[in-house]
């Protein structure tokens, strides 16, 4: 069985989101997805409409996803592929070569984006709405 790990913040689940867990699964034949918690999006200055709770329960109601594990902090992905046996390790291309140190213990694949939506782009959009 060929093992798949991608992470990610999932908020506010769009076609960007789909796209990259459908060719991440495309690849394997088990996706696990590291999500980030709430502590960690705070440390990263970043903000979540939805809780880790309910990012959690949305990703898992999402057929190609096979697990959520949560993600801590940007160390632990060594010992997440060590512990969950992964054979591909997946990010979008917007993050391209920031982890080929997990070469040594896995395939790395950068997956092109899916051009114009991003969470970004959807809140500044909503933003922009409720300013009108």
């Amino acid at each position: 069985m060929k093992k798949i790990l991608t992470y990610g913040t999932f908020d506010l689940i769009h076609i960007g989101h789909i796209n990259l867990l459908r060719r991440a699964k495309d690849l394997g034949d088990y996706l696990v997805v590291g999500l980030s918690t709430d502590e960690f999006n705070e440390e990263k200055k970043k903000e979540s409409y939805h809780s880790y709770e309910d990012r959690q329960i949305i990703l898992e109601s999402i057929r190609f996803v096979d697990e959520v594990i949560p993600e801590y902090s940007w160390d632990q992905k060594i010992k997440d592929v060590l512990d969950h046996n992964i054979d591909i390790f997946v990010m979008g291309d917007d993050w391209k070569g920031h982890f080929d140190f997990l070469e040594k213990h896995c395939e790395v694949i950068y997956l092109p984006r899916t051009l114009g939506i991003s969470t970004s782009k959807i809140k500044t959009d909503l933003h922009s709405v409720t300013n009108d």
